[in-house]
């Protein structure tokens, strides 16, 4: 059974950083990408960074380029997000998931299968 739970969220100031993770079970982890989406009170569902298999390619939303880093442990089985120089609208509840290949890609978000429990991560003063 695949399962991806996510940690690390909280409440942080304005400027400050966490670090989520997600505990990646039941599939081989080195062999898919995999993706941070988040959801902000009332929004939609938004792409914020997504990483090959190996690790070697990485995409970020504009929204977050140069403040959030992506990175995957394949030994661990576990992704991360470091969330640095923290914004009010960077309130959301993170979620990871799966990708159904090595590359990361960005289909409709109901093709997506397998999505974690989110970490919510809230931004204020």
């Amino acid at each position: 059974e695949v399962q991806l739970v996510e940690s690390g969220g909280g409440l942080v100031q304005p400027g400050g950083s966490l670090r989520l993770s997600c505990a990646a079970s039941g599939f081989t982890f080195s062999v898919y990408a995999m993706s941070w989406v988040r959801q902000a009170p009332g929004k939609g569902l938004e792409w914020v960074s997504a990483i090959n298999s190996d690790g070697g390619s990485t995409y970020y939303a504009d929204s977050v380029k140069g403040r959030f880093t992506i990175s995957r442990d394949n030994a661990k089985n576990t992704l991360y997000l470091q969330l640095n120089s923290l914004k009010t609208e960077d309130t959301a509840m993170y979620y990871c998931i799966k990708a159904p290949s090595a590359e990361y890609d960005f289909l409709p978000f109901n093709e997506y299968n397998y999505w974690g429990q989110g970490t919510q991560v809230t931004v204020s003063s």
